[in-house]
């Protein structure tokens, strides 16, 4: 692991502060750092799984998210990389659901620069936002380097990253910080969110922290295991029906 490389143990304390709910409006917490790391000698083998037909990206838009989850969340001992966890296939649902099309969200304005505390604050839907936020990096990615974000090798790909993390890539009428902030947010949510949803494929991420899977089976079992690590095979909604 290089100094560039930011510890996988900091990105699950960036995702225990964030919160992963799904199907929640645009929160503006402060990011998780950045990290990027080449796939350790002893990383676990991804799950085999076909290639799903895309229902709102783009493949344009899709290598985008690849490249980033894969950044986001390197393969290591831990778990495989971001996509192998099917994280690319959660943000591409999320974005074709009736949250993605802005379902629930107040969007009749008016739209003025908010408070960081205010949240969200545009008139797009999380769909437009992400594909406007992604042809943005792309064009940032261009000026910069003379490429697409999933054309760049890895160094340039954490730089282009962590860049948007502080707002110093200058996307046209775009925040860059707030874009990543929301793909960061969006990432650790398919990471550990229920299977069924198309992330966290063969439960990797609750996994790597020891998360049994739908708590209200163990309910009875909470005060036996108070403060006591409780190992068992992680269960998902997919195998209680």
């Amino acid at each position: 692991m290089t100094e560039e490389t930011i510890p996988r143990r900091r990105f699950l304390l960036g995702a225990g502060i964030a919160g992963t709910a799904v199907a929640t409006g645009f929160n503006q917490t402060e990011p998780a750092a950045a990290q990027a790391a080449a796939p350790a000698a002893g990383a676990a083998a991804p799950a085999v799984a076909q290639p799903e037909p895309l229902l709102a990206l783009n493949e344009t838009e899709h290598a985008f998210v690849v490249a980033a989850v894969d950044m986001l969340i390197p393969a290591d001992e831990l778990s495989p990389c971001g996509s192998d966890c099917g994280i690319a296939t959660f943000i591409d649902r999320q974005l074709a659901s009736a949250w993605g099309g802005g379902a629930k969200m107040y969007r009749s304005g008016p739209f003025r620069k908010g408070k960081p505390e205010q949240g969200y604050q545009l008139a797009l839907t999380p769909a437009e936002f992400f594909s406007a936020g992604i042809v943005a990096a792309n064009a940032w990615s261009r000026k910069t380097y003379g490429h697409d974000f999933d054309r760049l090798d890895p160094d340039h790909r954490v730089e282009a990253l962590k860049a948007m993390q502080d707002g110093k890539a200058e996307f046209a009428d775009f925040s860059s910080r707030a874009f990543f902030a929301r793909l960061l947010a969006i990432t650790m949510e398919g990471f550990f969110s229920d299977p069924i949803y198309g992330g966290n494929r063969n439960k990797a991420g609750w996994r790597m922290i020891g998360f049994p899977g739908l708590p209200a089976t163990y309910i009875n079992l909470y005060e036996e295991y108070r403060d006591k690590p409780y190992v068992v095979e992680p269960r998902s909604i997919a195998d209680f029906s």
